[in-house]
């Protein structure tokens, strides 16, 4: 169900993505193309009053009163007369006029070569013709120096002389008109131009001259220059720049009439909130929808899915036939019922194998008792042949220790209503058994290493002999080469292990693995009895984590083990 919602969600998801970079997309150019027209206007504006201004000198240098000014021939003086004086007047008074005409603060100066005067709406004085010579210059002029608030500020300044001819010869020039503004008047204007808004425009004069609005923040646009590429821009351009992990919009638009570069900045990330929170409201109303969706899913889990698998659960331990699963009913739902019935019905079932498994021990312990009486005949038939043999060399001693051993084996074979002896006990009773093979044997060897705190150890009868007696038929009597028996009893762990090993030719890996499994099932006719009887005795008494296992030994041939967990102490 959770990924059925996530499928849903998906081309929701990728729809709305795309509607949206769609949509940020077309807000991002109007955002531009309104800001370079805003942008190109405010330029206009400017280019408009600074082309204003500098039309000034080429109006008031046709002026009637200055015309006069310029036409006066008369030797230089500390005084003028009240002609000119008057002429003077009228002059300042018409500068006053033009000055005040816009509203930009602004300066006129009209420098007279024969009066060696300059003459401004608000004072006349004297300068030295050399300085004057020395400041002419094409264009306008920029020259810079900090004002009262320790702020930059420059001054721009355009002159001309009359007749024209004598701009780039001033000491024939008889009269010389110069224009002045300062940077206040742009700043001003920059100001009106950014509002309240999140504009920040400035102007780039040229390398390491700008011009600021008042609220300018001066160490991000010292970041954001090298990125515009100031150089390359003809007349308009704009670029998205990133900065300290946001985005801003720069237009950039160069002035016709000053060459200078007006740029603003724009914020993208202000500019796009209302989008952003638009974001973040579905971007969290999917959120929700999902979180909603898995508490769904999680209850559906929990209510249906959880005790169908515990029922599946049980179901399984069942078929492994582990009768203690019990399952927990919750509450009145249909699953309660369900587990009650189900607890029911394994109770039963558990009722009925335990009846069950009672008359299997009775049935195993029978069994027993039939398995430790099979082993006693096998060796029988052979003590006579060998009791035979001897009488037919007239060895009666060796006849006299066969009989004597013999009859300590039967006594000890005898006591079938015994089920534990000590080891002690069983170990003498192998030895006899080696014993009586050594007079057939003469070639044969053993040793019995059993540690003292073993002795009175209480195991099965009849256990270790029938692995000896394996070991010499099948070991030494068919190699001369072999001659040794070694028996070894160690305890691991609460685990008695009883290893018997020989010197013979030994058996392949993978006959060892066939004979491990034959031990598991009945045994068949070309078997013999004395492994698979011990096996089964051991798999019925102790489980069926006991019994036997095959192995090399270290005496070169095969090494066969016995392992029970202790019960009995």
């Amino acid at each position: 169900m959770l990924g059925v919602i996530l499928i849903m969600l998906i081309p929701i998801i990728v729809l709305y993505v795309y509607s949206n970079k769609t949509s940020t997309e077309v807000l991002r150019a109007e955002l531009e193309k309104s800001n370079r027209d805003q942008l190109k206007f405010f330029q206009q504006q400017m280019d408009t009053s600074i082309h204003s201004v500098s039309q000034w000198p080429n109006l008031l240098i046709n002026d009637p009163d200055i015309s006069n000014l310029k036409d006066i021939f008369e030797m230089k003086s500390d005084y003028l007369d009240l002609k000119t004086i008057e002429l003077i007047k009228r002059i300042q008074k018409k500068l006053s006029i033009q000055e005040n005409s816009v509203n930009w603060q602004s300066k006129l100066k009209i420098y007279s070569p024969v009066l060696e005067r300059v003459i401004t709406s608000s004072n006349v004085y004297t300068y030295e013709p050399q300085n004057m010579i020395d400041q002419m210059e094409a264009g306008w002029k920029v020259s810079s120096q900090l004002g009262d608030n320790k702020e930059q500020v420059y001054t721009f300044s355009l002159m001309i002389a009359s007749p024209y001819s004598s701009f780039y010869d001033p000491g024939h020039a008889n009269l010389i008109i110069e224009v002045e503004f300062n940077s206040n008047n742009i700043v001003s204007m920059l100001n009106a131009f950014r509002g309240d808004g999140n504009r920040s425009p400035f102007y780039y004069v040229r390398t390491n001259e700008l011009i600021y609005h008042s609220y300018s923040d001066r160490s991000f646009i010292n970041e954001l220059l090298p990125y515009l590429k100031l150089d390359e821009i003809e007349q308009s351009d704009y670029k998205v720049v990133e900065l300290d992990g946001d985005s801003y919009l720069v237009n950039m638009e160069r002035s016709t009439t000053t060459g200078w570069i007006l740029i603003d900045y724009l914020p993208l990330s202000e500019m796009l909130s209302p989008i952003k929170k638009t974001n973040m409201l579905f971007y969290a109303s999917v959120l929700t929808l999902l979180l909603m969706s898995i508490i769904v899913v999680y209850f559906l889990y929990v209510q249906v899915q959880v005790p169908i698998k515990q029922l599946v659960t049980s179901f399984q331990r069942l078929k492994k036939e582990d009768y203690s699963v019990r399952l927990q009913p919750k509450g009145n739902t249909e699953f309660a019922f369900v587990f009650t019935r189900f607890n029911s019905m394994v109770t039963q079932i558990q009722e009925l194998f335990q009846r069950s498994y009672l008359e299997q021990i009775h049935i195993r312990e029978a069994k027993l008792k039939q398995l430790q009486a099979q082993i006693n005949p096998h060796f029988f038939y052979n003590c006579f042949s060998f009791i035979s043999s001897m009488a037919k060399l007239q060895n009666y001693q060796a006849i006299i220790a066969m009989s004597q051993n013999l009859s300590d084996y039967y006594r000890y074979t005898t006591r079938q209503e015994k089920e534990f002896v000590t080891m002690a006990e069983e170990v003498q009773f192998v030895k006899s058994y080696l014993d009586i093979c050594t007079m057939r044997m003469k070639r044969l060897q053993y040793q019995i290493q059993v540690p003292s705190w073993l002795q009175q150890e209480l195991v099965p009868p009849l256990i270790i002999q029938p692995l000896v007696e394996n070991a010499i038929i099948h070991a030494i009597e068919p190699s001369s080469a072999a001659s040794t028996i070694l028996i070894e009893v160690t305890e691991q762990n609460g685990e008695i292990i009883i290893q018997v090993q020989d010197d013979g030719k030994g058996m392949s890996d993978d006959e060892m693995v066939a004979l491990e499994r034959s031990l598991k099932y009945p045994m068949t006719e070309d078997m013999g009895c004395g492994l698979w009887n011990v096996h089964q005795r051991l798999s019925l008494r102790y489980g069926d984590q006991a019994g036997i296992s095959l192995t090399r030994s270290k005496l070169g041939g095969l090494c066969v083990t016995i392992c029970w967990q202790t019960e009995l102490k």
